[in-house]
């Protein structure tokens, strides 16, 4: 596990991902500390269960910040934030007492969080208590969640969405405004959104997945797992992973701009119907290959296919040659394909 974590703190920064702060760090050990305690053969499961309703209105904002456990938000009518958490533990029953779910209440703002005791709090390995969180909010509502061991799931909110976990998966469905979905240790899966703003998501150890997803920029990244993106439209899109394939299917804008890098992955562009668009590809040890009739150093492809063996660098240009395409890898393919 130590290895795992140095693996993270060197790599992040070659994904374009923001360097593990000492915070972080700390917390990824806590996540350490915790599974090794709660991995024990202990007694059966108890449980404690919380319920509360918070006064919102139509369009504040929610937060929910966890140690241990999943955050499932989901949207529903009115303005009230409806809160269902089950604390959970394998050891001494006294334990649920000593984690309390807090809440701070203010006018168009409600604030969650699990606080654990000093005594029992997992940063000092001797806490197998851990609590998840089921949460309806109004449609309308914002929402920034964080968990540190736990999945985060979201779906049918409407406003701004902020789901993070350090070890977890990331799931965010019809959220339209999704600004960021991040995981260190976890997969992350995005569904059916639209936005004219950016949306970022990124996972060290794990795929990225989205399917239908409208934004004016797309930023993706993996040091190691897939990235794919399906059904998709923007104006930018900068991917990078040092450890996956990278597959994009949708449209491309006339003057967009569209980024992939990786040093161990094949990469596939499949385009619908482009207009035009300047290629500038790299392949150490692939080949090159598009399915459109390009043209190169001034000289037209002959048929509807070109390919290139290993080593090549290429730029090409394809109709009125308004989008930028820039792909680069040192151990993989790169196809340009027609969807």
């Amino acid at each position: 596990m130590r290895r795992t974590l140095t693996f993270i703190l060197c790599f992040a920064p070659a994904l374009g991902l923001a360097a593990a702060p000492a915070s972080a760090q700390t917390q990824f050990k806590e996540i350490v500390r915790i599974r090794a305690y709660q991995g024990r053969d202990r007694g059966p499961e108890q449980t404690d269960r919380f319920s509360a309703k918070y006064r919102l209105g139509r369009d504040g904002r929610v937060s929910i910040s966890n140690i241990s456990g999943d955050i499932v938000v989901t949207s529903g009518s009115g303005e009230d934030v409806t809160v269902e958490a089950v604390k959970r533990t394998h050891g001494d029953r006294n334990q649920l007492d000593q984690v309390r779910i807090e809440a701070d209440n203010a006018p168009g703002r409600v604030d969650i969080r699990t606080a654990y005791p000093r005594t029992v709090y997992p940063q000092r390995g001797n806490s197998n208590v851990s609590v998840d969180f089921t949460v309806t909010v109004p449609a309308a509502a914002s929402i920034d969640l964080h968990s540190i061991s736990g999945s985060v799931k979201v779906s049918g909110v409407r406003g701004s969405v902020r789901a993070e976990t350090i070890s977890g998966a990331v799931t965010a469905s019809d959220t339209p405004k999704l600004e960021l979905a991040k995981s260190v240790s976890g997969n992350v899966t995005l569904d059916n959104v639209r936005t004219d703003g950016d949306v970022s998501a990124s996972t060290i150890s794990g795929t990225v997945t989205a399917r239908s997803v409208k934004a004016h920029g797309l930023d993706m990244g993996s040091v190691s797992g897939d990235l794919a993106v399906s059904d998709a439209v923007c104006d930018r899109l900068g991917v990078k992973s040092i450890s996956g394939s990278v597959e994009y299917s949708g449209g491309i804008n006339k003057t967009g701009r569209y980024s992939v890098t990786t040093h161990s992955g094949s990469v596939r562009l499949a385009l619908a119907n482009p207009g035009g668009f300047e290629l500038n590809a790299d392949s150490f040890s692939g080949t090159i290959r598009s399915d459109f009739a390009v043209v190169i150093g001034g000289t037209s492809a002959r048929n509807d296919r070109r390919r290139f063996g290993p080593g090549r660098s290429v730029h090409a240009v394809f109709g009125d040659g308004g989008a930028t395409l820039t792909i680069r890898t040192f151990s993989g393919d790169i196809i340009i394909a027609k969807r």
